[in-house]
């Protein structure tokens, strides 16, 4: 087999190494378009995993990486006049001319053939049974093929340029410093006994400002070292990008092509795909998809064609993973203003855990000390003493929460004309002697036409105000709060009870919906009658009267839900607002009537019990619906008009919606808001174990978190995190103190014993 690989960078020279050292027979050529020592970069960081990985592959090349790599623990932010140091981070890192080197010498040893400054036209390939395009971010295979290979490339906002200098860092250090035209930060870290790599970032906005449009790379190199000189110690910065014309300064673009073969093609590491500089995984990701390229390309298991399906799928797994990381570490950077306000300790937490791959639990098992200073510190904030920021006291007006978790508003379908019953009572009750803080109810609607389905509950009754106060009496009776999300189904109205088949109009008993336009929920639903004056005035006295009764019941706090495509979502999305008056058109028209209503509301609602909205951050459907940009505009609206918390979700406005899940999915929609307008925030949304409930807490992206699902399966999960966490602070009802003291024992007594495995 004759393979000639286009490009020699580390995925390249690697891929020559693992194949040849399975298949030594086959014929390699590497050809390289700079001179052997031309890198562009300084610096590659390593893991643990990614070393097991190389000597899995080849221990000789392993060995020589392994005896140049320089080690460190901790990472130092350096942030208005302070530095948070925390340890146990475990980083390794090698110069990346180093490893080439180290790459270059295995690779002649095992008989490729390497040509360097050799440039391939992409339309004149060596002859050769396979091409293996390993040439980069900026690969000219790849674009000279992009209608096969369709690459979806997405240049990110900030600038940023590779440095190097011989001051030696001995911890990952972040220096963010503050200039006229705004922040500029460093990405520093040694990689060898003298030298360290040296990216300096910043927006577009402060790069123009700050003159680097117009630098060239000495002149970068010395305002660069005129903005750091507190940290370099009179160090000089250095570029080694000498054989790249002009300025050295970049946009990172994110890179993910649909397909990765084509003929006798096969991309290969940046070529294929990209990570963000700012999570170090660029250069594992190229390795670990040579040693599977070589492993497909050398098996005799099964045909190539079908081995190439799998190396993509499986990779593209992998590379999704990281790329996910990337994009949360990404936007952190690209949004740091957001995060300017908060103190150093929160600051570098949320740093920390920026990617969402850093947990709390993580960051308390590399660093027990710093994250107990930290915990103090978010406590004190609120007056208490250290605790897990979930069991932190939080306030809103008048009212006083003993924790932060909320039992998320879930729709139960089991009512009758509206009204709830002895399920509910022990639903809700469980929940609040489970621990939670604050407990919500289900959407509960201000009028029989206003109901989901003939199984949804209602306060538009006496009858339904006294068997809410049961319930909420019972609730504060265990020490925690109660909210009510009033709210009005709108287009998704009249439909069977949710197990009989989620959004199916009803075959018989349906009402007449109404909506802001004659925009059905699908083809399928009814079309609703598009709302007059009249109508909008009739639902606005129906949530005034259900706010009132709210209050009879003996609620701690009201929300609108504005969320889901229900009839306040469905007037704020250009998805089902099609309205040519007041009422459509313009986000400041989709607006008027809900914040109409809920102005209304707010006046009927005593001053020192606080109010709050669900809204909907995104549609998912692109530039046809609601932006999360939208949503800051709309969120700031409602504060404006008495809203004391916005309980940020997303989606279910349309059927047509395309939602990315995953791991607290809606969380960045939660920290947007709250960062940008400095208001409260409640975060949900596939949020289920008490790492995560940390985690957002202490990074500042929400105030409250509300948990739904994992509530349904456990109504004591407050009490078991408790127990998990060895918190002893929590309110347990008398009668099970026993029970949660031997849970408490058995769940410390099984994090040993794994311990002990490990």
């Amino acid at each position: 087999m004759k393979i000639g690989c286009i490009g020699g960078g580390p995925a390249g020279l690697y891929f020559a190494i693992a194949m040849k050292l399975r298949n030594p027979g086959c014929e390699i050529d590497i050809y390289e378009r700079n001179k052997p020592g031309d890198t562009f970069g300084w610096g590659v960081v390593f893991s643990d995993q990614t070393m097991e990985n190389l000597a899995a592959t080849d221990p000789t090349s392993a060995q020589a990486i392994a005896d140049s790599l320089a080690h460190w623990d901790d990472i130092d932010v350096h942030f208005r006049g302070t530095v948070e140091s925390s340890g146990g981070h475990g980083f390794c890192g090698i110069g990346r001319k180093r490893l080439l080197n180290i790459l270059q010498d295995r690779a002649r040893e095992l008989g490729v053939r390497l040509h360097f400054e050799v440039e391939i036209d992409p339309e004149d390939l060596p002859k050769a049974d396979l091409i293996i395009a390993s040439d980069g971010i900026n690969s000219r295979v790849r674009e000279a093929h992009a209608d096969v290979f369709k690459p979806d490339i997405d240049e990110r906002a900030n600038k940023f340029v590779w440095l190097g200098t011989k001051k030696v860092f001995d911890a990952f250090t972040f220096i963010f410093v503050e200039t006229e035209h705004g922040w500029v930060w460093a990405h520093a870290y040694r990689f060898d006994d003298d030298l360290s790599t040296f990216i300096v970032e910043c927006s577009e906005e402060t790069w123009r400002g700050l003159g680097f449009d117009e630098m060239d790379q000495d002149e970068t190199c010395r305002a660069a070292e005129a903005l750091f000189a507190e940290w370099l110690g009179g160090h000089e910065l250095m570029s080694n990008a000498r054989h790249l014309r002009g300025s050295a300064w970049l946009k990172f673009r994110r890179i993910l092509c649909e397909s990765w073969t084509h003929g006798n093609i096969i991309l290969l590491g940046d070529a294929a795909h990209t990570a963000h500089f700012s999570i170090g995984s660029g250069t594992k990701l190229a390795l670990e998809d040579a040693i599977m390229l070589a492993d497909v390309l050398s098996s005799t298991d099964k045909p190539i064609e079908e081995g190439l399906k799998d190396y993509q799928e499986v990779r593209t797994v992998e590379v999704l993973k990281l790329q996910s990381a990337a994009r949360n570490s990404t936007e952190w950077f690209e949004t740091l203003d957001r995060y300017l306000g908060f103190e150093p300790e929160q600051f570098a937490y949320s740093l920390l855990t920026r990617s969402q791959r850093i947990s709390h639990e993580n960051l308390r098992e590399r660093d027990p000390d710093w994250m107990a200073r930290m915990e103090t510190w978010f406590a004190a904030k609120w007056g208490a003493d250290k605790r897990p920021p979930m069991f932190v006291p939080f306030r809103l007006r008048g009212m006083e929460l003993k924790n932060r978790v909320v039992v998320s508003p879930m729709c139960m379908y089991s009512c009758e004309n509206g009204l709830i019953d002895d399920f509910h009572f022990v639903h809700y009750g469980s929940r609040a002697m489970g621990g939670a803080g604050l407990v919500y109810t289900e959407m509960t609607n201000v009028s029989a036409d206003a109901r989901i389905s003939p199984g949804c509950a209602g306060l538009y009754t006496d009858e339904h105000v006294a068997a809410w106060k049961r319930v909420v009496d019972h609730v504060h009776a265990n020490n925690a709060k109660m909210a009510i999300q009033l709210g009005h189904a709108g287009r998704k109205g009249a439909t069977k009870l949710s197990w009989e088949g989620d959004s199916e109009p009803l075959e018989s008993g349906a009402w007449p919906l109404i909506g802001p336009s004659p925009v059905p929920w699908s083809d399928k639903n009814q079309v609703p009658r598009e709302m007059t004056r009249d109508d909008m005035d009739r639902v606005k006295a129906e949530f005034v009267a259900a706010t009132k009764r709210a209050l009879e019941a003996g609620f701690d706090m009201v929300e609108m839900h504005g969320a889901h495509g229900y009839l306040f979502s469905s007037f704020i999305t250009p998805v089902s607002n099609k309205r040519t008056d007041e009422y459509g058109g313009s986000l400041e028209n989709r607006l008027r009537f809900p914040l109409e209503v809920f102005r209304a509301m707010r006046e009927v609602w005593p001053a020192d019990r606080p109010m709050a909205v669900r809204l909907s951050a995104t549609d998912w459907v692109g530039e046809d619906g609601i932006q999360p940009e939208d949503t800051v505009a709309v969120a700031q609206a409602f504060v404006d008009a008495g809203a004391d918390l916005i309980d940020v979700s997303a989606g279910q406005t349309t059927p047509a919606a395309h939602p990315v899940y995953g791991r607290m999915f809606q969380t960045p929609f939660s920290d947007r808001v709250r960062n940008t307008l400095g208001c409260a925030t409640m975060a949900v949304g596939n949020i289920y174990e008490t790492d995560h409930v940390n985690s957002i807490l202490a990074a500042g992206r929400a105030d409250l978190v509300a948990l739904a699902r994992p509530h349904l399966a456990d109504p004591y999960w407050t009490l078991r995190a408790a127990a998990e966490l060895g918190y002893r602070g929590v309110d347990v009802p008398n009668q099970y103190i026993a029970g949660h003291v031997q849970l408490a024992r058995n769940l410390k007594r099984a994090a040993e014993m794994q311990e002990m495995k490990v």
